[in-house]
């Protein structure tokens, strides 16, 4: 009985490993799986919005998530922090120079009323 169940036990692995490697169908082995691809990218036609970021699934991969997809997204993600940061720079900027602009303006009448 037992050598029944090895001989056995050995019939099975050799036809999983033929399934696997090629099994002489001229087939060649288990064909490749297609990647998976991100399907829904970040628009590149308008800034990228919280439900942009929110829907955003990256798909799964052997080892995890496809690094091209997620260094993709990254960039994405830090340019427009960079543009919007340089935005709002630029703006408080601004601000801060019509600011002081309209001080010495507002200033200036006051001076003149004075002499």
């Amino acid at each position: 009985m037992f050598l029944f169940l090895v001989v056995a036990l050995a019939v099975v692995v050799a036809a999983v490993t033929l399934a696997v490697v090629g099994g002489g169908e001229g087939t060649g082995p288990l064909p490749e799986a297609a990647p998976e691809r991100l399907h829904d990218p970040l628009p590149p036609e308008r800034p990228v919005s919280r439900a942009d970021i929110d829907s955003l699934r990256f798909p799964l991969a052997p080892r995890g998530y496809r690094m091209a997809d997620v260094d993709d997204a990254l960039n994405r993600l830090g340019a427009e922090l960079a543009e919007r940061d340089a935005r709002i720079a630029d703006l408080e900027s601004a601000l801060a120079g019509a600011r002081t602009g309209a001080r010495v303006s507002m200033d200036k009448p006051a001076e003149e009323d004075h002499r």
